[in-house]
């Protein structure tokens, strides 16, 4: 099982917006080091407490300072763009990092009306938004009447999927991510094989995004799981995505009753607790899903806890993996032993 991370660049409070792409491309740094199979980047437009609105120039960024892990958009809001310029930018990406890029691709038009209006597209139907990544894909396959430059390898293309999303990839034998409140829907396995059954291409692939806290202890997991929760909770309240703060600031505030509620929502959606807790979790959930791979999205206030929250997390999703070879072995020896 391959285990890959998302960072969407999250502004924390007291620094520039800014800082937030440095932590980014210092985060991407040690994920290489640590043996991260993918580092995805995230496009949001105008949202106060995130600081990456361009996929594709962070990740030149990020392409020179790393070295071997494969870097991709998670992902780049494909109605809000032409497919001959997605086409470009990341063909340029995998000139410059040849056999390192992933294109994944949303159907989101953007959080707010303000920000639709200003990107100049407010709708778009799943038959556009199909066609869409048709074209898309006819340019990185050089099916197009002109080219799109420079020339390279073929870029994977990814498909970022709700519940419809994920009929979309099946039908353009697409890889699939699905993330959110999906990744905890009791109907994920069914429609996961549904996808599986349904696929027009040779490999499908599933790739689960979800939050990943795991801590020295369980207590210490879900202090760190606090700085977002607590942003998503006021989110709620004040129409405004805050940067994260510190964790003794956010314990020391008066938590309505309201606000208790949607943090502790929050957390449920959130795998924490001990490395053998989040071994044991992501064991089950790949077990119920078959997924090939997780995508941590996970983020803090303290990038040295971050820091370390990667190294565990890599520690237990091999773990995971691990438990699942042993498994697989038992059965297999089970079965050549009643033969």
């Amino acid at each position: 099982m391959d285990v890959s991370l998302l960072d969407r660049s999250r502004v924390r409070a007291g620094e520039p917006d800014g800082q937030a792409l440095h932590h980014t491309a210092a985060r991407a740094v040690r994920a290489d080091e640590l043996g991260f199979h993918r580092f995805w980047v995230a496009e949001h437009h105008a949202v106060p407490g995130i600081a990456s609105g361009s996929p594709a120039v962070l990740l030149a960024a990020i392409g020179q300072v790393t070295s071997r892990i494969r870097l991709g958009s998670g992902g780049v809001m494909l109605p809000q763009h032409q497919p001959l310029v997605v086409a470009e930018q990341f063909r340029m990406l995998e000139a410059l990092f040849p056999d390192r890029i992933d294109l994944g691709v949303g159907a989101s038009l953007g959080f707010t009306g303000a920000v639709r209006r200003a990107l100049r597209r407010e709708q778009a139907s799943s038959e556009e938004i199909d066609e869409e990544i048709r074209e898309l894909l006819r340019f990185l396959r050089d099916e197009e009447a002109i080219t799109a430059r420079p020339r390279t390898s073929e870029v994977p293309v990814h498909v970022l999927a709700s519940r419809s999303g994920i009929e979309r990839a099946a039908r353009l034998g697409l890889p699939v991510v699905v993330g959110g409140p999906m990744v905890h829907d009791e109907q994920l396995p069914a429609l996961l094989a549904e996808y599986r059954a349904s696929f027009r291409g040779e490999h499908p692939h599933v790739m689960l995004s979800v939050d990943v806290f795991a801590g020295p202890t369980a207590a210490r997991a879900r202090e760190l799981a606090l700085p977002e929760a607590w942003a998503m909770a006021m989110t709620r309240r004040t129409g405004e995505f805050r940067p994260l703060e510190p964790v003794d600031q956010i314990l020391a505030r008066s938590w309505p009753d309201r606000v208790r509620e949607r943090i502790e929502k929050h957390l449920d959606g959130v795998f924490l607790g001990t490395e053998a807790d989040v071994t044991t979790r992501l064991a089950a959930l790949v077990d119920a899903t078959g997924a090939d791979e997780i995508l941590a999205s996970t983020s803090t206030f303290d990038t040295t806890a971050l820091a370390d929250l990667d190294a565990a997390l890599f520690r237990a999703a091999h773990g995971a993996a691990s438990d699942r070879r042993d498994e697989a072995d038992r059965d297999a020896a089970g079965v050549s032993s009643l033969s």
